[in-house]
């Protein structure tokens, strides 16, 4: 009985230290500029609303694994005159997403400063998603389990799925 109840303790545990440890990660980078969706939030919204889901990641990030219906809009090459004119409504609701969530503020900051009224970033980005076991779509579209984890030290946050990195790194 006190091995399983040491064991429970022990899981809670870890569960809430993971999710201090994202909430510091991502306070020591981000200023909440630009407000949080939770990945339940976002996944509640993708069946009963018109949304517009932006992935700030990479090409070689976003072929490997993102959300459904999300479209690539870069983060180096980010511009905010592709998104004007591909959503021109700025009251349009828009989640952006990253790895775990810093670059994608970076573009919800552009976003807003360009007008656009409804923008949130999905907290802990597609790491969270896939750590809840949400799917996650490679480039021909179908589910896959793994996900581009942008560095070998920024993988540490992904707890779910198959980490792949780039060549270089």
């Amino acid at each position: 009985m006190k091995l399983s109840t040491l064991f429970i303790f022990f899981l809670i545990a870890h569960s809430g230290f993971s999710q201090k440890s994202l909430d510091a990660l991502l306070n020591k980078y981000n200023t909440r500029s630009v407000p949080y969706i939770s990945v339940e939030e976002l996944m509640m919204l993708q069946v009963n609303s018109d949304i517009e889901i932006l992935d700030s990641r990479e090409d070689d990030e976003y072929n490997v694994s993102h959300l459904k219906g999300a479209s690539l809009v870069g983060f180096e090459d980010f511009s905010v005159d592709t998104i004007s004119e591909e959503i021109p409504d700025k009251d349009t609701p828009i989640v952006v997403y990253c790895s775990v969530g810093i670059r994608s503020e970076m573009i919800g900051e552009k976003l807003k400063k360009a007008g656009y009224t409804n923008v949130k970033n999905l907290y802990g980005g597609i790491f969270e998603w896939k750590n809840k076991e949400y799917p996650v779509l490679n480039n021909n579209e179908k589910v896959t389990d793994s996900v581009h984890t942008f560095s070998k030290a920024w993988s540490k946050w992904l707890k779910e799925g198959i980490k792949v990195y780039s060549k270089e790194q």
